[in-house]
């Protein structure tokens, strides 16, 4: 009859990578100025997947001979190591150009957005995936309590003070971002599903060597990037790369790892907040009292949804 407690390590790494990115949206409204959208990301995914690669070798030491023991011992079938390991890169593989190919299609949507809306808004509208991943849960058999539903529609109330003009019409940056939402709710039911079985840093490498390659791809051939453009934008680049990707999404993998994907969301929805903080500190970005009414509402639906419940059996 014991509850299934969340451990705290976990939720401070989730902690940790919203403050990461809640400043990050700053680095990518900095950084449209000087490289398109495609390019930005496709370096910042690059970056990303380097910064990584070292760090994975370190791993692999640490971890053999004298580990192999105990990583036999948490699969289900010891009896074949051959045959676990190539089904195990096999699944790391997919899981790695799956979780990529979210990620391409989220940060784009976001980036392009956040051009025409201001960087608050972006991290607040970004925060729907707190709505819509319960609700793509539940077609995946995952269940939620009363008062996530309860923070749900409040978070639907916030959005809409949030972003909703008087005449009743969203705007452009709004929009793309509201897509990238539910993008980036795609991609956390996906890591949660591939993170308990595989390793996170590599499966976070390959995300990003994945996304790199996919938005190289557009930005090749619409946008035609220069190197003097991209080391002009370096500094945000740089923490994109560096810290929003190398460092906060391989935090989300591995401490999202066991984690109701739900309650993970949750917690990475501070990222909003943030955001606003980061946006009115450094770039002087104000937000009206209507939007600011919104942000409160949200930020109140975030912690009703985080509030420990009983559990029924």
């Amino acid at each position: 009859m014991q509850k299934q407690q969340i451990p705290l390590k976990n939720s401070l790494l989730l902690l940790l990578a919203a403050i990461i990115w809640g400043i990050a949206f700053v680095a990518q409204s900095v950084g449209m100025k000087y490289v398109g959208g495609f390019t930005f990301n496709a370096v910042r995914s690059l970056i990303g997947a380097v910064v990584l690669i070292p760090l994975i070798f370190i791993l692999k030491k640490r971890n053999s001979p004298s580990d192999s023991a105990s990583k036999a011992s948490g699969r289900s079938d010891t009896s074949s190591n051959t045959v676990s390991n190539m089904q195990e890169k096999k699944t790391l593989i997919i899981g790695g150009i799956a979780c990529g190919i979210c990620l391409c299609l989220a940060s784009n949507f976001q980036q392009f957005g956040i051009k025409y809306t201001t960087v608050g808004k972006a991290g607040f509208i970004t925060a729907c995936y707190i709505v819509i991943v319960p609700v793509i849960g539940l077609f995946l058999g995952k269940k939620c309590t009363k008062f996530i539903w309860a923070a749900v529609a409040m978070a639907l109330i916030g959005l809409y003070l949030l972003c909703i003009t008087d005449g009743f019409s969203i705007g452009k940056g709004d929009l793309l971002v509201l897509v990238c939402a539910f993008l980036f709710s795609l991609h956390i039911l996906v890591i949660d599903y591939f993170s308990p079985k595989v390793d996170g840093v590599k499966l976070s490498c390959i995300q990003f060597l994945t996304c790199g390659v996919l938005s190289g791809i557009p930005a090749l051939l619409l946008e035609h990037p220069e190197l003097s453009s991209i080391l002009a934008a370096w500094q945000p680049i740089l923490y994109a790369g560096v810290m929003s990707c190398g460092v906060a999404y391989t935090l989300q993998i591995i401490g999202q790892k066991n984690m109701n994907p739900t309650v993970a969301s949750l917690i990475l929805s501070l990222e909003s907040c943030i955001s606003v903080l980061a946006g009115w500190i450094i770039l002087r970005q104000q937000l009206s009292t209507k939007e600011i009414l919104g942000c409160v509402i949200m930020f109140a639906a975030i912690i009703l949804a985080q509030l420990p419940q009983k559990q029924t059996e």
